[in-house]
């Protein structure tokens, strides 16, 4: 096995990372490596991400220990692309961090006084937005990424908009909206007024979620995820059978929906 010179007995640090990345950065490193940029890296990021979620999600901690380390690496190699690029250093980073979570938490570390958790979070955005006023934006909702999935991005900007104080008064002016949503798709005389329409369905739907304190893109991937445990049972049970799932009758294929709920949930 290769060895660095350097390289501690544990390689259980953070500096021992940034040592490991260095090394495959470095001339006479990883070629694949050495071409990568922050461009490039994007796609990696997210792929890394979205394995921790599940990881998470199906509580596997041996993965949510490995997919931990993936972002880590990702971290530290973006790091060390802007160190090599003269563009920003690891202290640049750590910095800004340490700073923006010291500013936004004045009743921890200002001699503020104590607050409830929504206190909490209405403040942190209070100051968050003072700071973003600072360069030059002027909405609660231009700091939001526009690559967020659409889900994701929905309940985002309701919560902003319910920070400034945008909001129902009510769950049922909530549940009215629904239905109104629902009323106008079915009225809809051509393609893009339903597209439209079911976008604010969709929109409405969310805001729901966000009524109910429930995260829209958690809840529709577990039902994502129900939906395929289902169908993948259905498939199973017609090969045993030695049929074609697609050639049954349409009351077969609800007999095996309701087999498979009963079997995998």
């Amino acid at each position: 096995m290769y060895k660095r010179d350097d390289q501690s007995e544990s390689l259980e640090s953070y500096s021992d990372l940034e040592r490991t990345i260095d090394t495959l950065l470095s001339p006479g490193g990883c070629p694949w490596d050495r071409e990568q940029t922050h461009e490039s890296l994007k796609r990696n990021l997210i792929e890394e991400c979205y394995e921790l979620i599940e990881a998470i999600e199906n509580e596997d901690i041996p993965n949510m220990v490995e997919e931990l380390g993936d972002i880590l690496m990702q971290v530290v190699f973006h790091i060390n692309i802007g160190q090599r690029s003269g563009k920003f250093a690891g202290s640049d980073v750590f910095r800004n961090i340490n700073n923006k979570l010291i500013n936004r938490h004045p009743h921890v570390f200002a001699g503020g006084e104590t607050r409830t958790a929504d206190e909490v979070k209405a403040q942190w955005e209070d100051i968050k937005q003072q700071e973003k006023r600072n360069k030059g934006n002027t909405s609660r909702l231009d700091s939001i990424p526009k690559t967020l999935p659409a889900l994701a991005y929905a309940q985002l900007v309701q919560d902003r908009a319910h920070l400034a104080g945008f909001d129902w008064d009510d769950y049922s002016g909530v549940m009215d909206k629904v239905a109104e949503e629902i009323r106008e798709l079915s009225e809809a005389t051509n393609n893009d007024e339903r597209i439209d329409e079911l976008g604010d369905i969709l929109f409405s739907l969310v805001n729901v979620g966000r009524w109910l304190d429930i995260q829209v893109e958690d809840c529709l991937r577990k039902s994502n995820g129900k939906f395929q445990r289902r169908f993948t049972h259905m498939e199973d049970i017609c090969r045993q059978r030695g049929i074609s799932l697609s050639n049954i009758s349409a009351s077969d294929k609800q007999d095996l929906w309701d087999q498979a709920k009963v079997a995998v949930g």
